[in-house]
């Protein structure tokens, strides 16, 4: 494992793999590269002959982070991912793949610099435009209860909320923020969604949605709308565990066959 500086945090990483193509993993909110491997969504996992990039974001498992809300939005986070990947792998394309906020990440640093992905997958696409308002207040409102009663009433908030079918089986797990951190990284999130739909439509990069059903933070209208906005898209929904256990092969055949025509449904 090693480590990058970036505007003030410092980044934890590891590469696995010595050659062929960069795939960079990045995790969700709340979430770390381990945290995520436990709920099954390492997907890079059936990989061969790639090197794999797994970081943790600012403020996030290993990472360190800044008490500024606005670096926790995603145009923020993609200017991380950006200059992470300046210095890791200067110049090369790389296919990259997310959860919900590393979605939110991956499409942010694609309208920056397209040229740079080979690929894109969009895993759990999170609530955006329409949607946002909604899941706005909610962070806001988990921002100021963590500041209030602690971070253990906000796990036990969670606890009680009903989980989407395809994590039916998943472990359970901790959360990885600090408490001293998470109201921040909670007010970022609240004021950040994807870019325009029309900055979107530009972006002209193969892209795999991958999705599940029964997750209001995370709804089917989102990955739909991103399937119909992407010119190069398929999207693929899981509605139950063993979905889920698809989904690592599917993202090895998708960037394996990047290249040689698009994808379809």
């Amino acid at each position: 494992m090693t480590s990058f500086q970036t505007r003030g945090a410092t980044l934890d990483f590891d590469v696995a793999g010595t050659t062929g193509p960069l795939v960079v993993q990045l995790h969700g909110l709340t979430s770390s590269r381990e945290r995520d491997g436990q709920l099954g969504l390492n997907l890079a996992r059936a990989l061969r002959g790639h090197r794999i990039l797994r970081y943790d974001a600012r403020g996030h498992g290993r990472s360190t982070g800044t008490f500024e809300e606005a670096d926790y939005t995603w145009p923020r986070l993609a200017d991380d991912l950006l200059a992470l990947l300046d210095s890791v792998a200067p110049g090369e394309r790389v296919h990259g793949v997310g959860p919900s906020m590393g979605t939110g990440t991956l499409l942010h640093a694609a309208a920056k610099d397209p040229d740079r992905f080979a690929s894109l997958t969009l895993v759990t696409p999170p609530t955006a435009w329409r949607t946002r308002v909604a899941q706005r207040e909610t962070y806001l409102a988990n921002a100021t209860m963590i500041e209030q009663e602690g971070v253990a009433a906000f796990v036990q908030q969670g606890s009680t909320a009903p989980s989407p079918p395809a994590l039916a089986d998943a472990p359970e797990t901790s959360i990885a923020v600090g408490q001293s951190l998470l109201p921040t990284v909670m007010r970022g999130a609240a004021n950040t969604d994807l870019p325009q739909k029309k900055t979107i439509a530009a972006v002209e990069v193969p892209t795999l949605v991958l999705a599940w059903s029964g997750d209001r933070s995370h709804p089917l209208t989102t990955a739909h709308q991103l399937h119909a906005t992407m010119p190069r898209s398929r999207i693929v929904v899981a509605r139950t565990p063993y979905g889920i256990l698809a989904w690592p092969g599917l993202f090895a055949e998708f960037i394996t066959t990047v290249g040689k025509g698009d994808p379809v449904d």
